[in-house]
């Protein structure tokens, strides 16, 4: 009997290996050819925040693939765990462990306007969507917040076509891997001025096995290990810089574009140094404003 080709369209397809199979009587199994189609997609800026006085902001999203994709835009709601992951609310809602954390997302879902909501670009183009407080409601005080997400959707022709089936070869099955996936922005509205206020605790050194790139084999890396305290009611947005205690040189570790929601009180951060401290020598860790005071320092301590 001849193997029809085959080619789904699937979303984030991992291709397990059959080579471990021990069924003698099997017969060999065909060969298996992968092709992966998808979008490029940037997104900028990173985040926007609202506030009585600015109501409005626009984001600019670019197709940098090398094909036409179509990219669907909504409000989704997220929350912050408490070790920095970003997880959708819908998501983790039956999660015991989150709904705690869950329960305290305030959703300016209600609050946004968004337009356009779904973007079909060519290969190098660009769309700016638009976002704008709507209604308010009379009751509301602190910050809000929902995640502006921008998410590919497959195209029609991902899918199996009678030209495809005889393109395969009678023993050949071949899968075509279209990856669904998005980026997230938080969509951030204050209706009363932000109380940004932040500590770090606990801050010592630890040493870990990490691959300097990504690729390269993992080696022993000392990190600093410390929690980010929310202080105020409103969310923290910064950077973290490590430098020798009392020096102004180039800090020895570095995290940039480092937030803390209003759901969780602090978060834990680890951040790879480029060397070991010397014995005896003191590491100073700073958090500097990024978001209401750009360059404010908000909290300081030295370790270990």
């Amino acid at each position: 009997m001849k193997r029809a080709a085959l080619l789904p369209a699937l979303a984030l397809v991992s291709v397990v290996s059959a080579a471990d199979a021990q069924e003698p009587a099997a017969p060999a199994a065909p060969p298996v050819s992968v092709a992966t189609v998808g979008a490029n997609l940037n997104i900028t800026p990173k985040r926007v925040t609202f506030s009585p006085q600015q109501r409005t902001a626009t984001v600019y999203i670019f197709n940098q693939g090398t094909a036409p994709a179509t990219f669907d835009i909504a409000l989704v709601d997220r929350a912050m765990l408490p070790d920095g992951q970003i997880v959708a609310v819908s998501e983790a809602a039956n999660n015991p462990d989150a709904k705690p954390i869950i329960d305290k997302v305030a959703s300016a879902k209600d609050m946004l306007l968004v337009s356009p909501r779904r973007a079909t670009l060519a290969p190098g183009q660009g769309q700016t969507i638009r976002l704008r407080v709507g209604a308010v409601p009379a009751d509301a005080t602190g910050e809000y917040r929902s995640h502006l997400t921008v998410t590919t959707i497959p195209p029609p022709s991902a899918g199996t076509t009678a030209e495809d089936a005889a393109r395969g070869g009678s023993n050949e099955l071949r899968f075509q891997i279209t990856s669904i996936f998005g980026l997230s922005i938080p969509a951030i509205v204050r209706v009363t001025p932000p109380d940004v206020r932040a500590g770090i605790d606990n801050a010592h050194i630890e040493y870990v096995e990490l691959s300097p790139d990504g690729r390269s084999e993992p080696k022993r890396t000392p990190v600093m290990a410390f929690d980010l305290v929310r202080v105020g009611a409103s969310s923290l947005f910064g950077n973290v810089e490590i430098r020798s205690a009392g020096k102004r040189g180039e800090p020895i570790g570095v995290a940039r574009g480092v937030g803390v929601y209003p759901e969780i009180s602090r978060r834990t951060m680890r951040v790879p140094l480029t060397r070991a401290p010397a014995p005896g020598e003191k590491l100073e860790v700073t958090f500097t404003d990024d978001d209401s005071s750009p360059g404010k320092l908000l909290a300081t301590v030295q370790a270990p």
